[in-house]
């Protein structure tokens, strides 16, 4: 699947070729620290398939539960949270921050991952509440 993205400001853009059967929810506690969530979704690219067209993102070099680099992708100017990556020469495959993908109605997730640090909370979340805006 084709797909399109940006950063909240617009200054990132970028097109890429997904592959829609593998879309997950990360529970690490990584990606609740990074992304200031109780998890992250994201979606994972073909090797070498992701295109930048206008601003480079940022990347900041963590090191995962595993002891592998992983670089986090995010725009310069506005934070927006854009991917995952490998370090270093190779193929790189991406894990897409399904927020910032245009096509994301599209993408429904397949599975869980690190789910032994998800918040139990989450479990009850079609009990809770819902309103179209900030309740008064």
């Amino acid at each position: 699947m084709h797909i399109t993205g940006r950063c909240h400001c617009g200054e990132v853009t970028y097109r890429a070729e997904v592959d829609e059967n593998k879309v997950i929810n990360c529970h690490c506690t990584d990606c609740q620290i990074i992304s200031g969530a109780p998890f992250r979704t994201v979606v994972v690219s073909k090797p070498d398939a992701v295109t930048f067209t206008a601003a480079a993102p940022k990347e900041y070099i963590k090191i995962a539960e595993s002891g592998n680099q992983r670089a986090q992708g995010f725009c310069a100017n506005c934070g927006t949270a854009l991917y995952a990556t490998s370090v270093g020469e190779g193929e790189r495959v991406y894990g897409l921050r399904l927020g910032a993908v245009e096509q994301a109605d599209e993408l429904i997730p397949k599975a869980h991952i690190w789910y032994r640090s998800h918040k139990p909370w989450l479990d009850n979340l079609n009990n809770m509440s819902a309103f179209e805006t900030t309740p008064k």
